[in-house]
């Protein structure tokens, strides 16, 4: 397999030092969407989508605050064509969550395979409470996509609870269920050779939270996940095992989340 890592979505909130940690308070800061394009037997798999190629794609106090730059460029859609694909290429999309800077490309490929947790299409499919209404965005699988749920079942991986074998994908994909910033975020580990990546999507926002030796987050990303997480305690459980995983598997296992800049410059 071929992994490519994408920026699907550069975001510049204000306040730059409670959000990166450096720069003039009111600076905008530097956020990404990361996202991975892989090339195996069964097609192309994209993980997460990012922002999408319609205004409609996101709200208009996502792009207030978030001040996304909504570059056609930067979609999904137009970097599987810069890498020479087509979008129809891609047959299966796996889905950390639903939030809108996660799903907003799934209508620019309505053909593909979607995979995500079952407790995460479940909190879309029902009725939604007030903080739900205001993150997810029906309109993005308005199309009716074909639809993959799961739950964790089969062996366990590195101690986390693990889906084997994703519909038309091989085992070197899995969802790994990290409840807590939505009711079924997951993270995706996708074997590269003789390691694993492991995309923990929204787990976490900042590296310095999975540091093994002195775990730190800045200020303003420590607030903004408490405004958006929903349930705290599991997040926070699944936070602090991710600092584990790092600390006794390193060499074996890279981690990064969807939105920290630095993270995503490993791999550009």
């Amino acid at each position: 397999m071929r992994v490519h890592h994408l920026n699907c979505g550069s975001l510049a909130p204000p306040l730059r030092r409670l959000v990166n940690g450096d720069g003039g308070l009111f600076d905008r800061a530097e956020l990404v969407c990361h996202c991975l394009l892989i090339e195996t037997g069964a097609g192309l798999v994209l993980v997460d989508t990012g922002v999408g190629s319609r205004p409609g794609d996101t709200t208009a106090e996502f792009r207030r605050f978030m001040r996304p730059s909504m570059r056609r460029s930067e979609t999904a859609v137009e970097q599987v064509r810069a890498l020479g694909f087509a979008p129809e290429d891609v047959r299966h999309v796996v889905l950390t969550h639903l939030d809108y800077d996660h799903a907003g490309g799934l209508r620019d490929f309505p053909w593909a395979k979607v995979h995500v947790h079952a407790d995460e299409l479940a909190a879309v499919s029902g009725k939604l409470s007030l903080p739900e209404r205001r993150r997810y965005l029906t309109e993005q699988w308005a199309h009716g996509p074909d639809w993959a749920t799961y739950r964790a079942d089969g062996e366990r991986w590195f101690g986390f609870d693990a889906v084997r074998a994703l519909d038309g994908l091989s085992e070197d994909v899995l969802l790994v269920p990290l409840a807590g910033h939505t009711r079924g975020h997951s993270a995706v580990a996708i074997r590269d050779g003789s390691r694993w990546l492991l995309h923990a999507g929204d787990a976490y926002f900042y590296r310095g939270e999975v540091d093994p030796k002195h775990p730190h987050c800045t200020p303003g990303l420590k607030y903004f996940q408490y405004a958006v997480g929903t349930d705290h305690a599991r997040r926070r459980a699944n936070r602090d095992r991710l600092r584990e995983l790092a600390a006794n598997h390193g060499s074996e296992i890279e981690i990064f989340s969807s939105h920290d800049p630095e993270e995503l410059r490993r791999y550009r």
